[in-house]
C-alpha cells in the first residue's frame, strides 16, 4: 500500500515538475491462473512523442480514433522494449489493452502458462530511444512476496529471485 501511495505521489508531483521520466511496471503472479498479470504506466505525452517518432505518424492516446491501429502500435512497442523471462525461459505476453488516466496511460499485459516463478528477469528499455534520463521501475509480487527494482537509461536488465 505504501508503494502505491508513493508511486501515486511521484506521478502527481512529476506531472507538475516534468521533466521527470518514469515508467512503472507492476506485475503480480496469479497462482490459480498460472499467470503474471499487471500493467505498465507511462506519462502520456512522453509515450505519444516516442510513438510518433518511431511510427512516423501521430498517435493520440487521449482521443483515440483508430483503437485497432493504436493497440497494434502499443503491442509492437512493448514487445520490442519489454521482455520477460520466468525461471530462465523467455515468455511472451499478451497485450490486453490500454486506458488513459490524467497525465498517464496504463498498458495491461498478461503472461499465461507461467509456472510459479523462482526467478524473473526483465529487459526494460521503455522510452530509452527518446529520453536520455528515463527511469524504469518494476514491482513484482509472487505469492505475497513483493520486490522492486529500477534501471536508468542505458541499463536494461533486472532480475528477481524468490
Amino acid at each position: 500500500m505504501k508503494k502505491v501511495l508513493l508511486l501515486s505521489l511521484i506521478f502527481l508531483l512529476a506531472s507538475f515538475m516534468h521533466p521527470f521520466y518514469l515508467s512503472v511496471t507492476d506485475l503480480k503472479y496469479n497462482p490459480k491462473e498460472q499467470a503474471l498479470q499487471g500493467s505498465v504506466k507511462l506519462f502520456t505525452s512522453d509515450f505519444e512523442s516516442t510513438l510518433k517518432k518511431l511510427y512516423k505518424q501521430p498517435v493520440d492516446l487521449i482521443n483515440t480514433k483508430d483503437t485497432v491501429k493504436t493497440k497494434a502500435f502499443l503491442d509492437d512497442y512493448l514487445k520490442k522494449n519489454l521482455s520477460i523471462q520466468v525461471n530462465g525461459v523467455r515468455k511472451t505476453y499478451e497485450f490486453i489493452g490500454f486506458e488513459q488516466e490524467q497525465e498517464a496511460v496504463w498498458l495491461y499485459i498478461e503472461v499465461t502458462n507461467c509456472p510459479l516463478p523462482k526467478t524473473v528477469s526483465f529487459k526494460n528499455s521503455i522510452l530509452y530511444e527518446s529520453l536520455q534520463d528515463q527511469m524504469n521501475i518494476v514491482h513484482l509480487d509472487v505469492k505475497g512476496v513483493k520486490k522492486s527494482s529500477k534501471v536508468n537509461n542505458p541499463e536494461t536488465e533486472l532480475k528477481f529471485d524468490f
